[in-house]
């Protein structure tokens, strides 16, 4: 199956691609490099250099997100290696990359958050504001009412109907994983 179509240019497929991975890419770098900001630059590094070069990014749909998982891993290894060399002048120590097994758990948490993500946006446009400021951002319900101009009762609804959407749309083992992730964060 190809990824770009007829009478659309490597540019709009890329754009999609961002849009459907970004936040699922920035996870997975976050969990190797433990910073937000440098964990955004390598996933905005990594598309720019797609954006350059867009013929290195694979036809095949199939290929598409395990390249773009192993081009944000080596990104994100070249920028330890590199802040290892800068430490070391520093004296400092970084810990050492983690594990093959700990990648695999941090490409599987990054596809969760991309599954909830994905299920969240599919949510009413309400319901998924209240899910995302209340789960994600970790909000309190009476923080959420005061930003969206709310009553908190509509805030304890709308969360309640968010979870019970999601009950629905999502497959139990990955709802139950995703109920763990968003307790624990």
């Amino acid at each position: 199956m190809k990824v770009f179509f007829p009478g659309t240019s490597r540019l709009v497929a890329i754009e999609a691609l961002f849009y459907s991975y970004y936040p699922r890419l920035c996870d997975f770098s976050l969990r190797l490099i433990r910073d937000p900001d440098t964990a955004e630059d390598i996933v905005q590094d990594v598309f720019a250099t797609i954006c350059e070069s867009p013929e290195k990014l694979p036809n095949e749909s199939s290929k598409i997100k395990s390249f773009l998982y192993t081009c944000v891993k080596n990104a994100c290894f070249n920028r330890l290696r590199h802040q290892t060399i800068v430490d070391r002048y520093k004296e400092s120590y970084l810990p050492h990359p983690d594990t093959d097994s700990d990648i695999i758990d941090h490409i599987i948490h990054a596809e969760i958050l991309g599954e909830l993500y994905g299920a969240i946006n599919a949510l009413p446009k309400g319901c998924a504001a209240v899910f995302r400021k209340g789960y994600l951002e970790g909000l309190d319900n009476a923080e959420i009412a005061k930003q969206l101009n709310i009553s908190i009762h509509t805030v304890k609804s709308q969360k309640q109907r968010g979870l019970s959407l999601l009950r629905k749309k999502l497959n139990p083992e990955v709802y139950g994983l995703i109920l763990f992730i968003i307790g624990n964060q």
